[in-house]
C-alpha cells in the first residue's frame, strides 16, 4: 500500500469506524482476559488465589495443579477416549448429516416423500422426552457402560441438518443439470460437486460436533459405571468432586494437598479443556461465519 492509499484509507477513516473499532476491541478483551484471568489462577498458588490477588499474572508461581491433574493415572487414558470420542464421533455425525441433508434439499418433485422423513425431525427440535425415557432407550439398546453411548445417540443433530439442508439448497441447480446429462448419478453429483463447494458448511458443523464430544462430561456421569471408561471431562469432573482432604492425616501429605485448592484446580481444569478446541478453531474459523450465514438464509 503506498502512501496515497494510506492517505485516502484514514480520509475515510470517519468518528462513526472509530466508536466501531473501540466496541469490537472492548468486546475482545472482554472474551480474552477471563481467558487469562483462569491461566494465571491456574498457575498461582492456593492462597494467592483465594485471596483474590490474582489478575492477569500468576502469583507465587506454582505448578502444583497441573502436576496434580497429571498425576493421575486416568488421565492419559480419559485425554485418549476423549480425542477418540471427538474424531470418531465427528466424523461419523458429518456422514450421517450429509446423508440428511443432500435429500432433503431437494425439490418435492424430486423427493415426494420428502415432507414425511423432515417433519419429525423436526418435531424433535421442539420436544423431548426428558432424561427418563432416554435412560431407559440407552439401557434397552445394550450401550449402559459402552463406548456406543458416547457416539451413537449423538450421531444426528437436526440443527446441523437444517444448516448443510439450506446450503445445499443454494447450489445452482444448473450444477445439478450438468452433472445429470454427464451421466453422473446423485451420489456422485453428492460427492463431486456439492461436497467441495460446501466446506464452509461442512466446517462449521464439524466445529459445532468437536466443541460437542469434547466438553461433554454428562453423558459419562450418567451412562457409564466404569470409570476407566470415562472421557476428559467426566474425568475432571470427578476429581473435583474428589478433593477432600478432611480424612488426611499425614501433615506432609497434607501440606502438598493443600497446595492445590479447587480454585486453581478448577483454572487447571479449563485451560487444558481449552487447548485443543484453540489448536483446532484456527483452521475452521475462515468457513464458520460464512457457513452460519448462508446455511441460515434460505428456507
Amino acid at each position: 500500500m503506498n502512501n496515497k492509499s494510506v492517505v485516502r484509507h484514514w480520509k475515510r477513516f470517519t468518528p462513526a469506524d472509530a466508536f466501531i473499532y473501540f466496541i469490537v476491541a472492548f468486546m475482545a478483551l472482554l472474551c480474552i482476559l477471563p481467558v487469562i484471568n483462569m491461566i494465571a489462577i491456574s498457575f498461582s498458588h492456593t492462597s494467592a488465589a483465594a485471596s483474590g490477588k490474582v489478575f492477569f499474572w500468576p502469583v507465587r508461581f506454582t505448578l502444583a495443579s497441573y502436576d496434580k491433574l497429571l498425576s493421575e493415572s486416568e488421565f492419559a487414558r480419559a485425554f485418549a477416549i476423549s480425542v477418540l470420542r471427538s474424531i470418531i464421533g465427528t466424523v461419523l455425525a458429518m456422514i450421517v448429516t450429509i446423508l440428511f441433508a443432500y435429500p432433503m434439499s431437494k425439490e418435492k418433485t424430486q423427493f415426494r416423500q420428502r415432507d414425511f422423513f423432515m417433519w419429525p425431525a423436526i418435531f424433535t427440535m421442539f420436544f423431548g422426552g426428558g432424561l427418563i425415557p432416554y435412560y431407559i432407550n440407552i439401557r434397552n439398546f445394550g450401550m449402559l457402560n459402552s463406548y456406543l453411548v458416547y457416539i451413537i445417540p449423538g450421531a444426528f443433530d437436526v440443527f446441523n441438518g437444517i444448516l448443510l439442508m439450506n446450503f445445499f439448497r443454494n447450489v445452482p441447480k444448473e450444477l445439478d443439470e450438468a452433472a445429470a446429462m454427464d451421466g453422473a448419478n446423485p451420489f456422485w453429483t453428492l460427492i463431486k460437486i456439492y461436497l467441495p463447494i460446501s466446506m464452509p458448511a461442512l466446517a462449521t458443523i464439524a466445529l459445532f460436533n468437536v466443541i460437542g464430544h469434547w466438553n461433554d462430561f454428562f453423558t459419562g456421569l450418567i451412562f457409564i459405571n466404569d470409570a476407566s471408561k470415562h472421557t476428559l471431562q467426566t474425568y475432571i469432573y470427578r476429581l473435583t468432586l474428589a478433593m477432600d482432604f478432611s480424612n488426611i492425616t499425614d501433615p506432609i501429605l497434607l501440606a502438598e494437598r493443600l497446595k492445590v485448592s479447587s480454585l486453581t484446580f478448577n483454572a487447571a481444569k479449563i485451560v487444558v479443556s481449552m487447548v485443543p478446541i484453540i489448536c483446532i478453531y484456527p483452521f475452521l474459523q475462515r468457513y464458520f461465519v460464512k457457513g452460519i450465514v448462508i446455511g441460515s438464509v434460505k428456507g
